[in-house]
């Protein structure tokens, strides 16, 4: 428990760090915020209206602890892009996202895993070399090209396969207390737009699974093949444990710490990578936001997007490091030390 909350605090800390650093990037980029908010042609008094009501001519310090007490209390600003609160408009494109970036992870554990493990079992075999094939594929091509293909394929060989938006725009659906699709359907028992959703959730989800699935299905490869020649492992083999249990209950558990580390990196990386995959399928997601509120430098909003990045990639690395632990137990002796 202490090593968690160890860990915790210095996470918090680096969170902060990340809150200051894009703050200080976001003010020394070239323009003013308050001309590209009211247009080329507004005049000069209302660019220093406008300067005066965001809080651009205080000092800089003023600005960072006016900017940094909002944020303790949930406020990041209002977006000169909607005329809302960023925080409003983050909320309401996150479980978008979120769905997204989930369903991505459960694919690439459900894939990359097995496919890793069967590698490792038949090395040198055909089927370790079509793993390897598929997983240099898959971390060679960029998600944007993936997505592209993939919506070629599905506008013509595919096309019970949607390419675009979230739900077809024929359902009569009321998103329910998550604004996740899936979950929100299942709880209500409409299992027509839980269909629908997950077939809008196909094409994106594997345009961005594909590197992953390639990177983790090379860690657990390569992890099961050096567990695999340890003395423990050997002894229960000698001891005449069947292969299978030697397999899946002494060598993936230890073999999983490596693919789970990566899995955690790429959960929170997978909200940057989402930026132009959810362009391409008009995902109505935080990514595709983002994309928005660069375009238009809307400074609040950037920063608030890059925040909530932040905040995914400090709790990824949370969660992993008691997983870790869990499955581990080296972890937890290292931490008593």
């Amino acid at each position: 428990m202490l090593h968690i909350l160890q860990r915790a605090a210095s996470l918090f800390l680096v969170f902060v760090g990340l809150a200051v650093l894009i703050f200080v990037i976001a003010r020394i980029v070239p323009g003013d915020p308050a001309r590209i908010a009211l247009g080329p042609l507004a005049s000069a008094d209302q660019v220093a209206e406008m300067r005066q009501e965001m809080g651009l001519d205080d000092p800089f310090f003023v600005q960072l602890w006016t900017y940094l007490s909002g944020l303790a209390q949930g406020d990041l600003g209002k977006s000169l892009l909607s005329s809302r609160p960023v925080m409003d408009d983050i909320m309401g494109a996150l479980p978008a996202t979120l769905e997204l970036v989930l369903f991505t992870i459960v694919l690439q554990i459900v894939i990359s895993i097995p496919l890793g493990v069967l590698a490792a079992v038949y090395r040198d075999s055909w089927i370790d070399n079509i793993t390897r094939v598929i997983s240099l594929i898959g971390v060679v091509t960029p998600g944007f090209v993936l997505a592209i293909i993939l919506q070629l394929l599905a506008s013509y060989y595919f096309t019970s396969l949607p390419v675009t938006g979230r739900l077809d725009p024929g359902l009569d659906f009321v998103r329910g207390p998550t604004g996740m699709l899936l979950i929100d359907s299942a709880l209500q028992g409409r299992w027509d737009v839980f269909a629908d959703a997950l077939r809008h959730l196909f094409l994106p989800s594997i345009a961005l699974a594909a590197a992953g699935i390639g990177q983790v299905m090379r860690i657990t490869r390569s992890s099961m093949i050096e567990i695999s020649s340890r003395d423990f492992i050997e002894s229960a083999r000698a001891y005449g444990i069947p292969e299978r249990v030697v397999t899946l209950r002494y060598m993936l558990r230890i073999a999983s710490t490596a693919p789970l580390t990566i899995l955690g990196l790429e959960f929170a990386s997978l909200i940057g990578n989402a930026f132009v995959v959810e362009f391409v399928f008009g995902w109505p997601g935080i990514a595709s936001y983002g994309v928005r509120t660069i375009l238009q430098k809307d400074l609040n909003a950037v920063i608030g997007v890059v925040l909530v990045s932040g905040v995914f990639f400090v709790f990824a690395n949370l969660i992993i490091d008691i997983l870790l632990g869990v499955l581990d137990p080296r972890q937890r002796l290292r931490a008593r030390r």
